[in-house]
């Protein structure tokens, strides 16, 4: 089996980006506070503050699992339960990480098109049973840009938060690919979180760049508290904490954050663009982000698997994704098109 540069399997696959790995090193070049009373730290959450135009709390974890899980268990008690679509990370790839750090806050299901969640779907979970023998829904939680690689609008946001008001949730965004999402949709990043009602954004570094480290972006500070201590007890307050946010500086300072999720997006939609070509070949969803889903026969995959690429296929029979990342290059694309039209005998 010979082994791809690059592959589509993951934006996880990729390496650190150079604005990011330069201000890890500036990071290293002497000692410093620890626990995250550096410099380093102080100066990416105040980027954070720019960034998204207010005053807001920014807590700096390991990984994606750690910032959903806690973030979520702040917003919620035990008795609680968090509405969230039904392809949604925290529900599919968490491990019962959300429920576990929560003490048991219940996850309730909502489907919806294209993995989003709708006004409705949400106002029927709700509805479906208001007895004390049943968790209370508490949280409605969102991802942005979603498992399927699709993109809320900041007007379906509206509605969603409006929903969420109606009933006095909480509003949690996992954005993993958050940066995505504002490459898509060419706003300003405070229209689709606090001014949509957002109280919680997990907002993903590892996807756009980084090697390590999301940040947890509290809009709604009063629901911040003794978060810090959350954090301890979880294991994810870093003794080097400026080797985790140092990084982050590198991506806000001068919109690397931006130029990487662009580059994503854009190759996904070359990659779309030229899989589209093949009439045996069917996009299964709405590409808006880095990612493409495409149904194909189940010996293409195998021919594919043979020539080294890798993929995840976990969305179905024949549902393979295909994931384009800051660093992904054209050529990358041409090569994987070019294993594809030989399958096809082009």
């Amino acid at each position: 089996m010979s082994h791809k540069p690059q592959q589509f399997a993951s934006d996880n696959y990729s390496g650190i980006c150079p604005e990011a790995f330069e201000y890890l090193a500036k990071a290293n070049k002497d000692h410093d506070f620890s626990y995250g009373d550096d410099q380093w730290t102080t100066k990416a959450a105040n980027l954070f503050r720019e960034f998204f135009e207010t005053d807001c709390e920014v807590f700096f974890v390991f990984n994606g699992t750690a910032a959903n899980s806690l973030a979520l268990s702040a917003l919620c008690q035990s008795y609680h339960s968090v509405i969230c679509q039904e392809l949604a990370h925290i529900e599919t790839d968490e491990c019962g990480a959300p429920e576990f750090f929560s003490n048991g806050a219940k996850l309730l299901l909502a489907k919806g098109d294209d993995g989003k969640l709708n006004p409705e779907s949400v106002m029927e979970i709700i509805h479906k049973r208001t007895d004390i023998h049943y968790p209370k829904p508490k949280v409605l939680s969102l991802t942005q840009a979603t498992e399927v690689g699709t993109v809320y609008s900041k007007e379906e946001l509206h509605a969603l938060a409006e929903t969420a008001r109606e009933y006095k949730l909480n509003i949690h965004m996992d954005g993993a690919r958050f940066a995505n999402a504002i490459a898509t949709l060419k706003l300003q990043p405070k229209e689709i979180t606090w001014q949509c009602g957002i109280d919680v954004l997990c907002f993903g570094g590892i996807k756009n760049g980084l090697g390590i480290g999301e940040a947890v972006v509290f809009f709604n500070k009063t629901l911040s508290e003794e978060f810090d201590y959350r954090c301890k007890q979880a294991g994810q307050l870093s003794s080097k904490m400026r080797f985790m946010s140092a990084p982050w500086i590198g991506l806000l300072e001068n919109n690397a954050w931006s130029k990487n999720a662009q580059n994503a997006n854009h190759c996904a939609a070359l990659l779309e663009e030229k899989l589209k070509a093949f009439p045996q070949l069917s996009i299964m969803f709405p590409r808006q982000a880095n990612s493409v889903f495409v149904l194909m026969p189940p010996a293409l995959r195998e021919y594919l698997d043979k020539k080294g690429w890798h993929f995840y296929t976990f969305i179905g029979l024949g549902g393979v994704r295909f994931m384009c990342s800051w660093d992904t290059r054209e050529e990358s694309i041409d090569s994987l098109m070019a294993d594809i039209s030989t399958y096809f005998g082009r």
